[in-house]
């Protein structure tokens, strides 16, 4: 049976990394499809769960990425494989920290790591969190080239709209560059080149297939829209693809 004082601390622990959010029934759903109880994947490795908690306590583990409404503290499936990669949870820190040349940048992704608060990835590997990076500022930079080029032209007087109709400065208010080194070449009257909305595809549907879909509670603990919203679905409502592949 799980001590009671570990799960109270867990819990405490979780809502001072988060919020006190309500969960919904819509949120327990998604997170039982995605997630599983810390007990129950214990359970099916023969791990002791009250251990568990103590190295999330200790700073060794990631916190439950979700505390659903009957309190089950809700962890990914995979949730000790970067300790098994690393030889150990004495070893894990030193081992992720590695994969990061800044060594600040690396410490600063271990604290996000220990939060739980990775749930913006199927898979949560070093590799994986450099390279959501690398896409979400790209896809970033991307639109707000966009944006400055529509800008530039409704200031000439000539259409700054894109294909579909749609404002090219209105993602959201996202902002910033040019995907990988992609200028937003326009042509007249239409928006974007096929060239530039084929090179921002491909890191959008490269983030999709890294992303789950999130929920509602996501966007209340992190204040606001999630990076699926703001660079997976945003720019796909405002460069809608053209041609046989759309």
């Amino acid at each position: 049976m799980a001590d009671t004082t570990l799960v109270r601390r867990i819990a405490e622990r979780f809502r001072e990394v988060n919020g006190d959010h309500p969960m919904t029934a819509a949120d327990d759903a998604y997170v039982t499809a995605q997630f599983v109880p810390l007990e129950a994947l214990c359970g099916s490795l023969g791990r002791d769960s009250d251990a568990a908690r103590r190295l999330m306590l200790g700073r060794v583990l990631p916190l439950p990425g979700y505390l659903r409404s009957d309190g089950a503290e809700m962890v990914p499936r995979d949730l000790f494989r970067l300790t098994e990669a690393a030889g150990g949870s004495e070893r894990l820190h030193a081992w992720f920290t590695a994969h990061w040349e800044d060594r600040a940048r690396g410490e600063a992704e271990w604290e996000a790591y220990l939060s739980g608060q990775y749930v913006c990835l199927h898979t949560v590997t070093p590799a994986h969190i450099r390279r959501k990076d690398e896409l979400t500022a790209e896809i970033t930079e991307a639109l707000a080239a966009a944006t400055a080029t529509a800008t530039a032209r409704t200031a000439d007087g000539t259409s700054a709209r894109s294909a579909g109709g749609v404002s090219a400065g209105s993602a959201g208010g996202v902002s910033a560059g040019s995907a990988g080194g992609v200028s937003a070449g326009w042509t007249d009257g239409v928006g974007p080149s096929p060239e530039w909305r084929a090179a921002l595809h491909a890191r959008v549907d490269e983030l999709d297939a890294l992303e789950p879909a999130f929920t509602a509670y996501d966007r209340l603990r992190f204040g606001g829209p999630t990076s699926r919203d703001t660079c997976v679905d945003a720019p796909r409502a405002l460069f809608p693809r053209v041609g046989p592949a759309a």
